[in-house]
């Protein structure tokens, strides 16, 4: 039997091969690969290039300028895809690929989905060695790629062009499993994507992979009913599980029903919007006051699609009630049996609806609602006197800044922000609103990954207005696809705030005895030390010169007038505050919970001492979860 077959490179292959894969949930199939990101280098135009090129339209290109933000775009758009769609990013071997790294690493710590392929050096060896190649005396089989190993959720280098057929597969698979989901490499050395080879017509047909929602074991489930019946202050905790599941109705629902709070890490706030009786807001280090206090006292935790990290924890200090236990939600079995919790392995959607007809009839006691009620009513206020100001002409506070901004958004505007001090202020303050409207990429807290992702996000959500929101040290890491925007006429709204320099690290670098230490964006003072007047840098200057309309807002009125006029923006426009600096919130209670970042155990200077000693009265409460 003659099994039909086309000629086609690697690369043709593979670019039709990915334009043929579809996912599949709850009956609505969307395609996988939707777009090729691309820098391109000798290693991979010929190649890729040249396929990308012949398939039209068949796999939209876009052109990134930096290899590093070209992944954070891929992320932000699958992430608002909810995993079900993504991007793939190809680079050339060297510097290009390398510069792939930190975006893989962010993506696989988040478990979002993106194809990764670089060019590789010649697999034939022609010429040892070639131009970027990564000569290693013990091992000739190494290429800079193999640095994509840890932080690739699979990783394989195509040497045989036959290689590519279970390669190609096992990538999809992993891609859209979403237990596995992450980054995916597939090194492709330059030779190797340039020769033909006769592809099963089979190979690049139509392929659906199907996203399913397994429930909970019943075992299980019977055992955590118990345990949510016999609790008398539960608390629930929605973390990134939720939003991926598209559990947000199921979450709401479970609350209503039961009365059990819920409060949300990082990757889960919007869970429930902040209106909802039921929302105590954000959990951990940068949490509420009335979501770390029930947290405190809480006898029963209910975790849905949380990894449980430090900040969530507070390092394992947060959860103090003698005896209390956990319950984990989880679709990864790994995060399901974290802190010793009953493991509830299953989708979050799918596991709610089971929780909830399993506890029917049940309820908290009427006075825990009517507690939670009073925090909730109380952290309102604070966050109200945070966000208000008087004076129309003084400079506003960077909680004020959220202030106007939250006078000015809807349901359907999309916030994005990753490091700094504003994923604190945010994970506080901010009144989530809608499904997908809060976008912090916290578990990697990247630096420069808000401009590439807003990106990203308006790609995925184009009819919704997305807001990059910067501060001056993420800024100058990664401005550079602002170009990108102005030449696609993606009119993502950046939010740039000017602070001088890392002022969130210098007010941790206060706390543990760092004086600030190198913190600053100034000039050297007479003692060497960077604290002299601030450097005279014109960042809204930098964002026109890359093509952004800017709007220059001194004052609390004119940031409100300016916060107006770049939402009604049809082209990617920045507005510009610098902001009065400040270690706390005004009006806000300092952090609600511990963070264990180690300070110097000796030490001469007073700061240092005085901090080691601070350190030592809340290392104590640190406990393991048996």
């Amino acid at each position: 039997m003659t099994v039909p077959t086309r000629r086609l490179t690697v690369a043709q292959a593979l670019v039709e091969f990915l334009a043929h894969q579809y996912t599949e949930r709850d009956g609505t199939r969307q395609r996988l690969i939707t777009a090729c990101w691309g820098i391109f280098g000798h290693g991979n135009v010929a190649g890729i290039g040249q396929a990308l090129l012949e398939s039209g339209d068949a796999m939209p290109y876009h052109q990134g300028r930096n290899e590093q933000a070209m992944v954070h775009a891929a992320v932000g758009y699958a992430r608002h895809r909810d995993r079900l769609s993504a991007h793939a990013v190809t680079t050339s071997i060297g510097p290009g690929a390398t510069n792939l790294v930190t975006g893989a690493a962010l993506a696989t710590i988040n478990h979002i989905p993106v194809l990764l392929l670089p060019g590789d050096t010649f697999a034939t060896r022609p010429a040892d060695p070639v131009l970027q190649q990564l000569e290693h005396p013990g091992a000739g089989d190494i290429s800079v790629n193999d640095c994509l190993r840890p932080v690739s959720r699979y990783f394989d280098r195509i040497t045989r062009p036959e290689m590519l057929i279970p390669a190609a597969l096992e990538a999809v698979r992993v891609l859209a499993d979403p237990v596995q989901t992450g980054a995916v490499t597939l090194a492709l050395p330059q030779d190797v994507q340039a020769e033909a080879y006769d592809w099963p017509e089979e190979f690049l047909a139509d392929r659906v992979w199907r996203v399913r929602r397994p429930a909970p074991d019943p075992g299980a489930l019977a055992e955590a009913v118990a345990a949510v019946r016999a609790a008398r202050r539960p608390l629930l905790i929605a973390g990134g599980g939720v939003p991926h599941s598209g559990a947000y109705e199921a979450l709401s629902v479970f609350a209503d029903a039961t009365g059990i709070p819920v409060a949300c890490t990082q990757a889960g706030k919007g869970s429930l919007p902040h209106h909802h009786a039921r929302d105590v807001g954000g959990l951990g280090h940068t949490g509420t006051a009335v979501a770390d206090e029930l947290a405190r006292t809480a006898d029963l935790v209910i975790g849905v699609g949380t990894r449980y990290s430090d900040f969530t924890t507070a390092s394992s200090t947060l959860f103090a009630a003698p005896g209390v236990r956990f319950v984990n939600l989880n679709i990864t079995s790994f995060d399901a049996h974290k802190l010793s919790g009953l493991p509830l392995v299953g989708d979050a959607r799918a596991g709610l609806e089971a929780l909830l007809e399993a506890l029917s009839g049940h309820r908290v006691p009427a006075e825990y609602e009517r507690e939670y009620a009073r925090g909730r009513a109380a952290w309102d206020q604070v966050v109200t006197r945070a966000f208000s100001w008087t004076d129309r002409a003084a400079r506003p506070t960077q909680a004020q800044v959220l202030g106007a901004l939250d006078r000015v958004v809807d349901p359907s505007d999309v916030i994005v922000n990753a490091a700094g001090s504003l994923p604190g202020d945010l994970h506080k303050l901010w009144r989530a609103r809608g499904r997908r409207d809060y976008h912090l990429e916290y578990g990697y807290s990247c630096m420069g990954y808000e401009i590439p992702a807003a990106i990203g996000v308006r790609m995925a959500s184009p009819d919704r207005p997305v807001w990059a929101l910067v501060g001056d040290g993420t800024y100058l890491m990664m401005p550079t696809e602002l170009v990108t925007a102005v030449q696609e006429g993606i009119a993502i709204k950046l939010l740039l705030l000017q602070n001088h320099g890392y002022a969130s690290i210098g007010g941790l670098s206060d706390a543990v005895g760092g004086e600030r230490f190198g913190t600053a964006y100034r000039f050297r003072a007479p003692d060497g030390t960077y604290t002299g007047d601030p450097l005279p840098v014109d960042l809204a200057a930098n964002a026109a010169s890359l093509g952004m309309s800017v709007l220059r807002a001194r004052t609390n009125g004119e940031l409100a007038e300016a916060l107006a006029e770049a939402r009604a923006a049809t082209r990617p426009t920045c507005v510009y505050v610098e902001t009065e600096t400040a270690d706390t919130v005004p009006g806000a209670p300092p952090a609600q919970a511990w963070w264990d970042v180690p300070v110097a155990q000796t030490a001469t200077r007073p700061a240092a001492v005085r901090a080691r000693e601070e350190y030592e009265r809340h290392v104590v409460g640190r406990r393991r979860y048996l």
